[in-house]
C-alpha cells in the first residue's frame, strides 16, 4: 500500500505529573539555528506505515502458548470494529518463535518476515515456553522476535502503563499510590547489549576458565532517533520527558545522556530531566505519579517497562507497539508472555493482544475513530464486570461473579461493538 509521510502522534493524555527530587533538571530555553533542519529531523522521528484506505493488509502472527487462543479473539474484534466504521482487514497467518521451529527449524522463517515487510502492519501474540528453553540461543523463539524487530528496522518500543479504575484493586501497590497512573514508556529496540558484539562465551587461557562478554554499545544517531520518538511523545501528552540512563557508571549512557540533552535543544516546548535507572526503578514503586514519558536504552526499558505494567496490576491488560521510520510496517504485541500452563484450555485473558489491534489501528494504519471504538468497548465489558481469571478482584468473587474463559470475553466484546 501506499505510504503516507504523516508524523507519528502519541495519543492519550498522561496524568498531571510533577518530577521528584531524584531527577535532574537539564532543560533552558535556547534560541535556535536552522531551525528549519530542526523541524525536518523532529518530522522523520517516526512516521505512520499506512495512509487512511479501504483494505489493509495484516500480517499475523499467532505464535505459541496462548497465543492462538487470544489472536482468534482479536481478529474478530478488529474484523468487527473495522466493518463499523468502512473498511477491510485481510489476514495473512505466519509462523514465529516456537511454532516456527517446530514447522521450519528456525524462529525466523525467510517467508515469514518477507510477508510482514509486504504488509501494511504486523500484529503478534506471544512467543516462546520451556519445551524450546533447551535450544541453542541462536535458534530460541526469543531470537526470532528480535530478528523480526531488526528486520523491520522498530527501533521504537512504545509500552502504556495506564491504571483502570476498575482494576485498581489488582496492583499490588495502594490504590492511593496508582490511581491516576499513566505513564509512556518510550524503549529503544535495536541497539545496546541485546546486539552489541563482540560477545560470547569462551574459555580465558589466562583466568583458565570461561568467560561471557556482552558488548553495551550505542552510536549517536540511535541515541537521536529514540531521543526525538521520546520528545515527540511527550509533547502530545503533558510535555514532561525523563530520560533513563547510568550515566554515573557507563561511558555509553554518558554518550546517551549528551546527546538527549542536545536534541532537546530542539523542543523548547518539553521539560527534559535525567534520572539513574536504580532510582527510576526504585520511583516507579515510591511515586509514579510524578512520570509521565519515559526514554531509555534497550535493557533499562526491557526492566522498567515490565515493572511498570505491574502498577496496572495485570499484564493482561497491556499492549505495547514497536515502530520504525514507517517505510515498513510496525509490530504490535501484548506485552505479557505465552503462558504455557493454561494453553489451550480458556483461560488467557485477550485483552491486552485486543488492545494491541488498537494500537495497530491508531499508529500504523490511521484509524483511529476504529481504535476509539474498541477501547471504548473494553471500558464497557470492564464496567459490565466481565472478567478472566486474572483479573478478578476479590469484591467481585465475594458479590458470586464467575470469571470467563478467552472465548467468552470474546463473544462480550463483539456485542459490545455490535449492540
Amino acid at each position: 500500500g501506499e505510504r503516507a509521510a504523516m508524523a507519528f502522534v502519541a495519543g492519550a493524555a498522561g496524568s498531571q505529573a510533577r518530577l521528584c527530587g531524584g531527577c535532574e533538571p537539564a532543560r533552558s530555553a535556547v534560541a535556535l539555528k536552522g531551525r528549519g533542519e530542526a523541524v525536518a529531523r523532529r518530522a522523520n522521528a517516526v512516521r505512520m506505515s499506512a495512509g487512511k484506505k479501504s483494505a489493509y493488509e495484516i500480517a499475523v502472527l499467532a505464535g505459541d502458548g496462548i497465543g492462538p487462543e487470544i489472536t482468534a479473539v482479536t481478529l474478530e474484534v478488529l474484523t468487527a470494529a473495522a466493518k463499523k466504521h468502512g473498511f477491510e482487514l485481510r489476514y495473512r497467518e505466519a509462523p514465529v518463535g516456537g511454532a516456527a521451529i517446530d514447522a521450519t527449524s528456525v524462529p525466523l522463517p525467510d517467508e515469514t518476515l518477507a510477508a510482514c515487510k509486504a504488509a501494511d502492519s504486523s500484529l503478534l501474540a506471544c512467543i516462546g515456553g520451556p519445551k524450546w528453553d533447551s535450544l541453542p540461543r541462536e535458534l530460541r523463539p526469543e531470537t526470532g522476535l528480535l530478528g523480526l524487530r531488526k528486520g523491520l528496522g522498530l527501533f521504537a518500543n512504545l509500552r502504556p502503563a495506564k491504571t483502570i479504575p476498575q482494576l485498581l484493586e489488582a496492583s499490588t501497590l495502594k490504590p492511593e499510590v496508582v490511581s491516576g497512573v499513566d505513564i509512556m514508556v518510550v524503549r529503544e529496540l535495536t541497539g545496546d547489549v541485546y546486539f552489541g558484539t563482540p560477545k560470547g562465551i569462551e574459555f580465558d587461557e589466562v583466568a583458565k576458565e570461561r568467560k561471557g562478554f556482552s558488548n553495551m554499545i550505542y552510536y549517536e544517531h540511535e541515541v537521536d532517533r529514540i531521543a526525538r520518538v521520546g520528545f515527540e511523545t511527550a509533547k502530545k501528552r503533558k510535555g514532561k520527558l525523563c530520560s533513563v540512563d547510568k550515566a554515573n557508571v557507563l561511558d555509553v549512557s554518558q554518550l546517551w545522556r549528551e546527546r538527549v540533552i542536545e536534541v532537546g535543544k530542539e523542543y523548547s516546548d518539553v521539560e527534559l530531566s535525567h534520572m539513574y535507572v536504580d532510582n527510576c526503578a526504585m520511583q516507579l514503586i515510591r511515586w509514579p505519579k510524578q512520570f509521565d514519558t519515559i526514554v531509555t536504552g534497550n535493557m533499562f526499558g526491557d526492566i522498567l517497562s515490565d515493572e511498570a505494567s505491574m502498577l496496572v496490576g495485570s499484564l493482561g491488560m497491556l499492549p505495547s507497539a514497536s515502530l520504525g521510520d514507517g517505510s515498513g510496517p510496525g509490530l504490535f504485541e501484548p506485552v505479557h508472555g505465552s503462558a504455557p500452563d493454561i494453553a489451550g484450555q480458556d483461560l488467557a485473558n485477550p485483552l491486552a493482544c485486543v488492545l494491541s489491534g488498537a494500537m495497530m489501528l491508531r499508529y500504523d494504519l490511521d484509524q483511529p475513530e476504529a481504535a476509539d471504538l474498541i477501547e471504548k468497548t473494553v471500558n464497557d465489558v470492564m464496567d459490565a464486570n466481565v472478567r478472566t481469571g486474572d483479573i478478578m478482584s476479590s469484591e467481585l468473587k465475594a458479590a458470586g461473579v464467575t470469571p470467563v474463559g478467552c472465548k467468552a470475553m470474546g463473544e462480550a466484546l463483539l456485542r459490545a461493538i455490535e449492540g
